[in-house]
């Protein structure tokens, strides 16, 4: 073949230019697309129609996702894609164990629990001594957080799991029962489990203020443990000392803590938990407005209800739970530390919230909720029937105590001690998130037990039915905000809460003109309508409402 040159006769050739050609695009591949949703991204901004493109366990694209091999598509038109909720104050710890498919969370479209208020999972060790779970045919042992975290992942969740450490678990694993100071040396033991604790993942310090061995902590300790937390970067979680006529003067602690050891403060679910204080929020929400003004960090989550979960023997002072359980038992059944239990309940201590003054002292607002012969019941009713055929009828007290003696001194209760007024107020505010407070329960098998409160199963579905939808208390990017990203960005969760591409594929899809609760307190074994599909780490967990028994599930280890 010959060429036509174009050059002049005797010109050199020093190279020839090749143009390339462009090659074809090459197909996207997807594991999953969500199409043709309303993305409510998690950030507060308004929705947007687009697609949610899910490779491996991430997402990565949004918008107008193009054609490619695609080995799942969803059809989300009409509905909602909003991140995966992570519920920032949860009690699985044992129940992902025993069951790892999360029901009465994932129903809600949970895919993260935060675990740990006051108790966690680790540490576990002196005189604590190490946990052992028998579950789904295995025994597992730990005595460290991390050790937890390496069970739930090789026993496998649905859901991914995080966790504080608890400052219960702290002080137990030092002092035991003992109500006596800790010395220097046993001080310092509490903060080497708190460093160990951090440097396996915890996401910070958590307490639960209302009751030993938390309640024994001062002020200064509190700080003083706080700052082996901000070494590591973690957060401050406190159900703070009073919910009730000390709450202001505990609210003003939890701020005092985070301001001292310079750590971020969450206040769980934030209440004012007396009658005689309801209408005040506006006053909570002032204080922590200014404390915010001069540059302290703290926050607050609440759970959409106006009834509280707690024990009967939190109606028993802090002074008749020194030395465990069995010395509390003792103490209920001797007739001189009754008289002066009568008196402690009916008339108060400074400083000790009093879930009996704080509901008035009306029996009927107390709804027994755990295992045993009263589930069910309200204990006006429970006292009635002590007392039928009984001349003179026994104090009501006398009742408390012999039911609480009769139950090994644990009877898991519902108090209805809040206003909704002042709930509804506190949830609205920027920095107020929203958490369960509860676990993950079944509405079959051996996870089907007890009386539990709704919030086991409704919580969110509840924010998003009744507070958005039906009385317009959020607006539902806000409402959407505050149960995703705002948590994950208080405990420091990396690319979670958020639908982006690069964020893990957390999604949750629902159906905003239908979901809502379905739990209530008499009945509360019953899931949520309108939750449709629930994606874990780019696994569909929940396909249609059906668990599709994936356990895509992770420990999420604080830096790591």
């Amino acid at each position: 073949m010959k060429f036509l040159s174009l050059l002049a006769p005797g010109a050199l050739v020093f190279g020839l230019m090749v143009l390339p050609v462009p090659a074809a695009d090459p197909v996207p591949e997807y594991d999953l697309v969500v199409r043709n949703g309303r993305i409510v991204d998690g950030t507060g901004n308004p929705w947007f129609r687009g697609d949610v493109a899910i490779s491996g366990d991430r997402i990565v694209a949004i918008g107008r996702v193009p054609d490619g091999k695609v080995k799942r598509t969803i059809d989300a038109k009409g509905v909602i894609v909003a991140p995966g909720v992570i519920d920032i104050h949860s009690h699985s710890d044992d129940l992902l164990l025993e069951d790892g498919h999360a029901q009465s969370k994932i129903r809600q479209g949970v895919t993260t629990e935060v675990l740990g208020e006051g108790p966690s999972a680790g540490p576990r060790k002196g005189q604590l001594g190490a946990r052992k779970v028998t579950a789904r045919g295995k025994e597992y042992t730990w005595t460290t957080l991390g050790g937890y975290f390496d069970a739930i992942d090789a026993a496998g969740a649905s859901v991914n799991v995080a966790s504080y450490v608890g400052l219960d678990n702290v002080w137990e694993c030092v002092m035991g029962k003992s109500f006596a100071r800790p010395t220097a040396k046993q001080f310092d033991e509490m903060k080497g489990l708190i460093d160990e604790a951090m440097r396996e993942g915890a996401l910070g310090l958590s307490t639960y203020m209302m009751m030993p061995p938390g309640a024994l902590a001062t002020t200064d300790d509190l700080v003083e443990l706080c700052t082996v937390v901000k070494r590591h970067g973690g957060l401050y979680a406190s159900h703070v000392r009073s919910e009730g006529l000390d709450v202001f003067a505990a609210i003003k602690e939890a701020i005092a803590v985070g301001e001292r050891a310079g750590v971020p403060v969450d206040i769980i679910h934030l209440k004012i938990a007396d009658e005689k204080l309801w209408g005040q929020m506006k006053d909570v929400v002032a204080l922590i407005d200014a404390a915010r003004a001069r540059g302290v960090d703290v926050q607050a989550n609440v759970y959409p209800y106006t009834r509280g979960n707690n024990n009967l023997s939190s109606i028993i002072p802090p002074w008749a739970h020194e030395g465990g359980t069995g010395k509390m038992l003792a103490r209920l059944k001797d007739p001189k530390d009754r008289a002066r239990l009568k008196g402690d309940i009916t008339k108060g201590i400074d400083g000790w919230y009093n879930h009996y003054t704080a509901v008035g002292g009306d029996w009927s607002r107390m709804l027994v909720s755990g295992r045993g012969g009263y589930e069910g019941l309200t204990m006006d009713r429970v006292i009635a029937a002590k007392s039928k055929g009984r001349t003179p009828p026994p104090d009501p007290l006398d009742v408390l105590f012999d039911v609480l003696v009769e139950e090994g001194g644990s009877v898991p209760t519902v108090f209805a001690h809040h206003d909704e007024k002042d709930m509804n107020l506190a949830m609205q505010q920027p920095w107020c998130s929203i958490g369960s407070d509860g676990s993950a329960y079944a509405t079959e098998g051996p996870l089907k037990r007890g009386n539990p409160h709704p919030r086991n199963f409704g919580t969110f579905p509840r924010v998003l039915g009744v507070y958005v939808r039906e009385r317009g208390v959020l607006k539902l990017e806000d409402a959407v905000r505050k149960i995703t990203s705002l948590n994950a960005a208080k405990v420091g969760l990396r690319d979670r809460g958020t639908v982006r591409a690069g964020a893990f594929a957390d999604v949750l899809v629902f159906d905003p003109a239908t979901v809502i609760d379905k739990s209530t307190y008499t009945a509360p074994f019953a899931y949520n309508d309108g939750i449709e599909y629930v994606i874990v780490n780019g696994q569909v967990v929940l396909d249609r409402g059906k668990h599709t028994d994936a356990v895509p599930g992770r420990a999420l280890r604080k830096g790591k």
